[in-house]
Parts: structure tokens; C-alpha cells; sequence
């Protein structure tokens, strides 16, 4: 899905235009960042704009925790491919407020069961990882190798977070976005873990 109605676009744009007024954007380990939405770079992006609903209702934005993302909260997610390298912008307002969370970008669309979004894409996949155990080897569950977005959302429940990273998404292989309980890992074991998926956005990486 790579829109949502003209109203929800426009009123995500005015957010972002703003700069998330109320909290410096985070960086995708959870940092805050000076650079705003003017730091961006400048190839045309795409843009999916969603709003989060129950999973009988929706399979674009799903939201599986609605304390944590709730009913009506808002996703945007852009993406720029420049020169080589992939720039991945998340917005969100409407979470729970002054919470941490963790994001990835995952290899299948949201789906009424949380795993249905399948394990992190890998630009280099960690050959040893299975459905059944995904990869946790800090090889290659890392930042460079995965976008990670990690964000902690103001006291109003909005979040900024943005990442570059220095490749290009393979066709039809990035399918979503998922929000987890907490910041991600990075320890041998544990690496890309990030506790339970919250909510999920499809988008055509």
C-alpha cells in the first residue's frame, strides 16, 4: 500500500514539516540528532502513508498491541535511493508516549499473525540463519547490514528516526517495516533481537 487518503498524506506532511516540534528526532540507535527533515537527501522518495488498525481490518498498517500503537496512530515511511546507498525515514505520531521501540525492515507484508512479516532483510544474508532461528550473529544482524530504526517517541507519542545505509534494497525482497517492544540488541546470540512485534507497516521496498 503505498498510500492512504489524501487527508491522512496531508496531515503526516504537515507533521513532518514541523520536524516533530515537540522532541529532536532520533537517530537509529536511539540518540536524538540535530538533523531534521532539511538534512534529507534529495532524490525523489517514495512514500507510504498508513494509519495502524486492528489485523481484521487492515494488512497495510497493523498494529497487534494498541496500548503500545494504538488504534489510529499514524506511519509514514519514506525511502531514497541515491548513488548506491538507501536513506529509510520513519515519522510516527499517536504511539505511546515517552516509550522505547524498536524498527526493522522485514522481507514479507504484514499479515493478521505478527510473524507473518518473516525475518529482517539482510543485504548480505547470514547463510547458517533458518525460519525456524533467524540470524542473531552480529555478523550480520547489525546496522549496516540490516536498516534499523530505532526510536524513542516524545511526550506526545510522536518519533522521527531516519538511517542510510550503503546499499540498494533487491526487488520484491523488503516488504515491510516492524515496530518491537524495545531497542534492539547487539550482543553474539542476541543480535537484531528486539522483543515482541508491536505493529507492522507493508511497504514495496
Amino acid at each position: 500500500m503505498r498510500t492512504t487518503s489524501p487527508a491522512v498524506g496531508l496531515a503526516l506532511t504537515a507533521f513532518l514539516v514541523a520536524g516533530c516540534a515537540q522532541g529532536a528526532p532520533t537517530t537509529n540507535d536511539g540518540s536524538t540528532s540535530d538533523a531534521g527533515p532539511s538534512a534529507q537527501p534529495t532524490a525523489e522518495p517514495s512514500v507510504t502513508a498508513s494509519i495502524f488498525l486492528p489485523p481484521s481490518e487492515s494488512t497495510g498498517a497493523v498494529t497487534y498491541d494498541e496500548t503500545a500503537v494504538p488504534e489510529g496512530a499514524t506511519a509514514d515511511v519514506q525511502v531514497r535511493v541515491q548513488d548506491g546507498s538507501t536513506y529509510v525515514q520513519f515519522t510516527g505520531t499517536g504511539l505511546e508516549a515517552d516509550r522505547d521501540f524498536g524498527a526493522h525492515v522485514h522481507t514479507k507484508p504484514c499479515g493478521e499473525d505478527p510473524a507473518d512479516a518473516g525475518p529482517h532483510y539482510q543485504d548480505e544474508v547470514d547463510p547458517a540463519a533458518t525460519e525456524d532461528e533467524p540470524s542473531a550473529d552480529p555478523a550480520y544482524a547489525n546496522p549496516e547490514n540490516e536498516v534499523w530504526l530505532d526510536m524513542t517517541t516524545d511526550s506526545s507519542g510522536n518519533a522521527y528516526v531516519t538511517t542510510t545505509v550503503d546499499w540498494e534494497f533487491r526487488e520484491g525482497e523488503a516488504n515491510s517495516l516492524v515496530l518491537h517492544d524495545e531497542h534492539t540488541a547487539t550482543h553474539e546470540g542476541h543480535a537484531g533481537t528486539a522483543g515482541d512485534r508491536l505493529a507492522c507497516v507493508t511497504v514495496e521496498f
